[in-house]
């Protein structure tokens, strides 16, 4: 029998729905019959790509043993981390502060007041080395609730105040923390296998835009040598799908090798806008190539008919990790024959030993990145394992991620100049605003025709920065326009005016044991972190005396953080080095509507301003188009025209 999931649009959700676990939502309907029954609540967060999720559901969700004790003691909820970002934001910063670490599946105990009171993650169904069983940590957990309930909860009391505390006070943004980040990014470096840090390896994007524009303002070789480095390594190995093009999540291994195989969305997002800006500063083409084949995977993929991009592809096929992704050198050769078969397992290291369970996942670690002799046949290869097993796609289109993909695409469009980035870029932002916005709000998420939750700080930032990219690709005011609106929304909706920073969640929103400003820039970029870069370039491109002062103090909010541990605020990195020392801003006047049109693709658009017709301060200089440069608070004589080694015209200067 179904159970309270039946009627959910979630992907997530669904795959739970028939569980033997009287699953619920989040919502007053499970906590009002827990409240009645006296009964704890067990939440379980996760997400549809995720393979522990999925290892858990297997095991204990699906056990008809397991769940007569979930059904019998306690109210269960499923909760996907994507369409309630509120949710797990809360209850991660709890599972965090109990256990000193967090991931996904998410397992969470609660008072039907939604208290919490003891967290972990992944449970196995017996026993594993120091592991408890999920079965023995419900029977306890039953036995303290029932014989000692006062013991069980106040602990978590004590934890819960302490997150509930405010800051103490905020910091001050002062370039130093550019410099101690640099430096700290140094010594993480892994100079054998390259990336940070060691096994597993995130891509982590923001990072390396950061390096980028630290080395486009500072000339510090050392960051731009562990840029390329870094993405040189992770397009040459199995993190980068070589038969389908695209990003999986992270690295197992510290070479970038064997992948954990989920594909979501932000990520590679994220990734062409790191392809496109290296091309930008070193002109190779292995980085474009990179950013191409990453955005042709998601259009011919992840892209709705209607217009917005889907969430993720699955780590699983057939309940087995990975099984889409590795072949065996047979299976090659009895498909292309011998020699080409040959040819290909040779370019692509996929030999008999295997490098992943015996089979192979194909990659570039032994040969050169960018001869392509065996372009003819990947077509081939790719039909083949699309027909051999299917990937599970979470189809659901969630407004934050898409905000960063359009922006990735105006990159991409800047970068090569190939108007389908572009077309498809609009194409999502128009959908965003037809499907996802209700005339006064965001929505998080659409799927099956219903949108979900009203739109939280993350949805209202990455919208925002996905319409000062679009400015940025067209120089179109509209675009503009709208990011002053969203901004004004943003501001009105979650920030703190009195400590500073942004909330989560507004007042509209369902409140909770917590209310979190999340500053960390994880595998994505914090909606506080987006909201500082988001301010710095309103206040450059907008109004300084208007937008100046909030991305002052927006800085100034987050440094406190920063100063703790600088390399994990790589976004607000970005926007400190872009507000202290920002690019030369180029004010366009046109001569006549066609010259206008030809202008976005030749100019630094991220920092120009673009006046269709002479008037007041701007006209034009010898009847012909003239352009205006500032920097900082000098500015240098109209000029009819740019030359090419002109620092404005360098996207280096401003990297995203």
């Amino acid at each position: 029998m179904p159970n309270h999931l039946k009627s959910e649009t979630s992907p997530y959700l669904l795959q739970h729905a028939e569980n033997p676990v009287d699953w619920y939502p989040w919502g007053e309907e499970a906590f009002c019959r827990a409240r009645e029954e006296d009964k704890p609540v067990f939440l379980s967060i996760g997400y549809s790509a995720c393979h522990w999720c999925h290892v858990m559901a297997h095991e204990s969700f699906e056990d008809q043993e397991t769940a007569e004790l979930l059904n019998r003691w306690f109210v269960s909820i499923k909760v996907d981390r994507e369409e309630r970002p509120d949710v797990d934001s809360v209850y991660m910063a709890v599972c965090q502060a109990f256990t000193g670490s967090g991931g996904w599946p998410m397992s969470i105990f609660l008072t039907p007041e939604k208290q919490p009171f003891f967290a972990g993650t992944y449970f196995p169904k017996r026993r594993q080395g120091g592991m408890v069983s999920f079965g023995e940590l419900l029977t306890l957990i039953h036995k303290k609730w029932e014989r000692d309930r006062s013991a069980l909860l106040s602990p978590a009391e004590e934890i819960v105040a302490l997150l509930n505390q405010p800051k103490a006070e905020n910091g001050k943004a002062e370039p130093e923390l550019l410099e101690e980040a640099v430096g700290l990014y140094k010594r993480l470096f892994d100079r054998e296998n390259s990336g940070f840090g060691s096994a597993p390896k995130f891509p982590s994007p923001h990072n390396l835009l950061f390096l980028l524009a630290y080395y486009g303002r500072r000339g510090n070789r050392d960051c731009l040598e562990m840029v390329e480095r870094t993405l040189t390594q992770m397009v040459r190995g199995g993190l980068f799908d070589h038969i389908g093009g695209g990003f999986c999540r992270y690295s197992t291994d510290e070479r970038f090798l064997v992948p954990h195989f989920e594909k979501m969305l932000y990520d590679n997002a994220l990734l062409i806008l790191a392809y496109c800006e290296a091309h930008s500063t070193t002109r190779k083409k292995l980085y474009l190539l990179a950013a191409k084949q990453t955005a042709d995977f998601v259009l011919r993929e992840m892209a709705a008919p209607e217009g917005g991009f889907y969430s993720a592809q699955d780590a699983d096929s057939d309940g087995e990790e990975g099984k889409y992704y590795p072949f065996t050198p047979e299976e090659i050769t009895r498909l292309l024959g011998s020699e080409r078969g040959e040819a290909f397992n040779r370019h692509f290291d996929v030999t008999e030993a295997g490098n992943f369970e015996g089979k192979n996942i194909p990659n570039l670690l032994q040969s050169d990145p960018e001869g392509r002799t065996l372009d003819g046949l990947l077509e081939t290869v790719y039909q083949y394992h699309r027909d051999r097993c299917a990937l599970h796609l979470d189809d659901k289109i969630l407004t934050a991620w898409n905000g960063l993909m359009i922006a990735a695409l105006c990159h991409l469009y800047q970068a090569n100049g190939e108007g389908k980035y572009l077309d498809a870029a609009k194409r999502a932002d128009h959908f965003l605003w037809e499907t996802l916005w209700d005339g006064e709000s965001l929505h998080v998420s659409f799927r099956a025709g219903r949108r979900g939750e009203r739109g939280f700080l993350d949805d209202y930032a990455a919208c925002l920065f996905a319409q000062l990219a679009l400015y940025g690709a067209t120089l179109d005011g509209a675009y503009l326009e709208r990011a002053e609106q969203l901004c004004r929304d943003a501001c009105a909706r979650f920030q703190d005016r009195e400590n500073g920073g942004f909330y989560l969640y507004g007042e509209e929103h369902e409140a909770l044991v917590l209310r979190p400003k999340e500053t960390y820039d994880g595998a994505m970029p914090s909606g506080n972190s987006l909201m500082a870069w988001n301010l710095a370039r309103l206040s450059q491109l907008a109004s300084e005396e208007c937008y100046g002062p909030l991305a002052e103090r927006q800085l100034d909010f987050l440094a406190a953080d920063a100063a703790q541990y600088p390399a994990g605020y790589a976004m607000f990195l970005l926007a400190l080095l872009d507000y202290r020392d920002p690019p030369p801003k180029v004010t366009v006047v046109c001569s006549d509507k066609a010259e206008a049109s030809r202008l976005p693709l030749e100019l630094p658009a991220e920092a120009a301003v673009i006046l269709r017709e002479p008037g007041g301060d701007y006209p034009l200089k010898n009847g012909r188009t003239t352009f205006y440069v500032c920097r900082g608070h000098s500015c240098l004589p109209p000029v009819n025209g740019l030359s090419n080694d002109f620092s404005p015209c360098r996207s280096t200067q401003n990297p995203i």
